[in-house]
């Protein structure tokens, strides 16, 4: 079986689907692997690496039309299924809500479409949950950017000219990179409060040391795969207001909060920016999905009376090594966790559970439940 990992050419992408230690782990299982010349440069990986641990450099049309399994990280432009060997399984991230005439597309020309996006939150699912893995290196990396632009530092000090106050910094959402943003945030000594529509995560935000801000929204909970649920909008206003005293006071805001599938949710409005002192900063995470933020703009920096919004996307690619790392893991625990050892291929295994939640096309039809209630929907 021949797996193939092209090259990343989305405008801005400096992470890479796959790096050497995960060739090295699938071709001594007896897997050919076939990768593009320069697949790894954004990150200072060399061609070389990859030959060393048996993968072979072939050009983009090749890797394409001949692999039995392609694996990447971006969803493929939509000139390039038709290139695809047929009954060839695909790997990436899909957008597959957001993306009917690409999933058309890979139904029509007999492609099996696996979307990372859909890997289901489970246990035994969790080596595989890229989206988990980005969203982890996300908060960290929000963290940073704030406190690189706010006109503080974050934490107390101490001095002989006196004591300077840490900042102050209130994260929206405590999903995955929320918890890690209220980590970072706390590791850098900032004083930090969290809200979340789920009272459930006030253990979690409080085992970090942060305080949990409670706002009486009525009946609220979590989706099955542990999303917040959409809110009413009697219960956002209660939220917005509730949300505008801890935005006053804080130097750095951080949203988190995004809809599965769906766009996200506006909870920083205009009125609670203007409460805000000069100097402070507010990253919108959301920003590419429809953003938290009001007047926030996807890859810019806007600047409200002195109060900076931070749209930036791609965040996991600002720490593009280790965010290339950990989805060549999840990459490879998937295809580990359906590989016949005895045959040397990959099984997908359409009744397994996973398979069931991530793979959207196969036989030249829209599979997966949610996306095709979805299409006849729409």
């Amino acid at each position: 079986m021949i797996i193939g990992v092209p090259k990343e050419i989305h405008p801005g992408e400096t992470r890479t689907a796959f790096i050497p230690a995960s060739i090295e782990r699938l071709v001594k299982k007896g897997a050919e692997i076939s990768v593009e010349s320069g697949l790894g440069s954004t990150i200072g990986i060399s061609d070389e690496e990859y030959t060393k641990v048996g993968a072979k450099i072939c050009d983009r049309s090749t890797i394409l039309s001949s692999s039995d399994i392609v694996l990447r990280l971006r969803k493929p432009p939509q000139e390039e299924i038709a290139q695809l060997k047929k009954g060839a399984i695909h790997v990436s991230f899909l957008d597959p809500f957001n993306e009917s005439s690409l999933i058309e597309e890979f139904a029509k020309n007999q492609i099996s479409a696996i979307s990372m996006e859909m890997i289901p939150r489970s246990t035994i699912a969790q080596k595989m949950d890229a989206l988990s893995s980005q969203a982890n290196l996300a908060g960290y990396v929000t963290v940073i950017l704030a406190a690189e632009r706010i006109n503080k530092i974050l934490p107390m000090m101490m001095t002989p000219s006196g004591t300077i106050a840490p900042a102050h910094v209130f994260i929206i959402g405590v999903g995955v990179a929320g918890l890690q943003a209220i980590a970072t945030a706390k590791r850098l000594g900032a004083r930090v409060e969290a809200f979340d529509t789920r009272p459930v995560v006030e253990e979690q935000v409080q085992s970090l040391g942060a305080k949990f801000i409670k706002i009486d929204l009525g009946e609220t909970g979590q989706t099955k795969d542990g999303y917040a649920k959409a809110l009413t909008p009697e219960q956002i206003k209660i939220q917005q207001d509730g949300m505008a005293k801890v935005c006053a006071k804080a130097d750095i805001v951080i949203t988190t909060a995004q809809l599965f599938g769906r766009k996200a949710p506006v909870i920083v409005t205009h009125d609670m920016i203007a409460q805000m002192k000069p100097g402070s900063v507010i990253v919108d995470m959301a920003v590419e999905s429809g953003g938290n933020v009001e007047g926030s703009k996807v890859n810019e920096e806007v600047d409200v009376n002195g109060v900076k919004i931070l749209g930036l996307g791609n965040l996991p690619g600002h720490v593009a090594a280790p965010a290339s790392q950990m989805y060549s893991s999840n990459l490879t625990n998937f295809i580990e966790s359906f590989w016949d050892a005895e045959a040397k291929t990959f099984n997908l295994k359409l009744e397994d559970d996973i398979i069931k939640g991530c793979l959207i096309t196969h036989n030249g039809e829209v599979v997966n439940e949610t996306i095709k209630n979805l299409a006849q929907k729409g």
